[in-house]
């Protein structure tokens, strides 16, 4: 059965960012993620995981501006020093919330160009190099260009290439099933050639992005597809309940109950 992780950016915002923890447990989860930590005290995020018996999933490096656009540093040349200064600002954030993986977004640029290319692997070596004495992964997921325009790393065949191409051990794949899907499809197929490299998963579903068992894709087979390939890692419910969180968890009560 699958380990589902609340995505406290997303889900049980009808209250205050520290107040999820405590919702997120009382709904029968375990684990959470969110986007990112950065306006809280790591202590103080650390001692709400203690007090609600949560294990931290993931969370992003600082995104640059977010409010003024921008969605990660990796791919912008300009940027490295920033970028560098942020690999170690998230990594004293996961040595205090005990998180085994960390998401570099790649920022908005041309994957064509090669200057971004140049940057985006220079700084992948140097989170992998950061993170590897931690036991950290580093992530990288593709978005799909309709949700995020512009954004560099936009498939997921580019990024199995690379990952296979820099060969760094803890380099790994962040797989969003509502991603894959507006992207490419070919999601069942795909987790089976990809699952040696995913760190990973992530689900919504297909096209609002609300809770899974509700669009297009049939996830239940899916969560099934992802037990038979002996998938150990989170899943985090990364969706936008449609009618408040608490009222859209019924797909989630028969996972608990197994």
């Amino acid at each position: 059965m699958p380990k589902f992780a609340a995505n406290l950016t997303m889900m049980f915002n009808e209250q205050d960012f520290p107040l999820r923890f405590k919702a997120a447990a009382d709904a029968g989860f375990k684990a959470v993620e969110f986007l990112f930590p950065y306006d809280f005290e790591a202590e103080k995020l650390a001692a709400l995981l203690g007090e609600n018996g949560l294990e931290q999933a993931l969370f992003n490096l600082p995104p640059g501006d977010w409010n003024a656009g921008e969605r990660g540093l990796a791919a912008l040349p300009e940027r490295h020093a920033e970028f560098r200064d942020s690999v170690l600002k998230a990594l004293r954030y996961a040595a205090a919330l005990k998180a085994p993986c960390l998401h570099v977004m790649s920022g908005i640029a041309d994957k064509s160009d090669a200057r971004a290319l140049a940057a985006y692997q220079q700084a992948l070596e140097y989170a992998c190099a950061k993170a590897a004495p931690h036991g950290i992964d580093i992530l990288i997921e593709p978005i799909n260009a309709r949700d995020m325009p512009g954004y560099f790393l936009n498939d997921f065949n580019f990024a199995a290439r690379l990952i296979a191409d820099m060969a760094l051990p803890n380099l790994k794949l962040q797989y969003d099933i509502y991603h894959r899907q507006i992207i490419h499809g070919d999601v069942m197929v795909s987790l089976e050639k990809l699952m040696p490299i995913i760190g990973h998963i992530q689900v919504a579903a297909v096209p609002q992005r609300h809770e899974p068992l509700t669009g297009e894709l049939d996830d239940a087979r899916i969560f099934r597809h992802l037990d038979a390939l002996g998938y150990q890692g989170f899943v985090g419910c990364e969706y936008r309940p449609a009618n408040g969180t608490v009222n859209g968890l019924d797909w989630l009560r028969p996972y608990q109950q197994k």
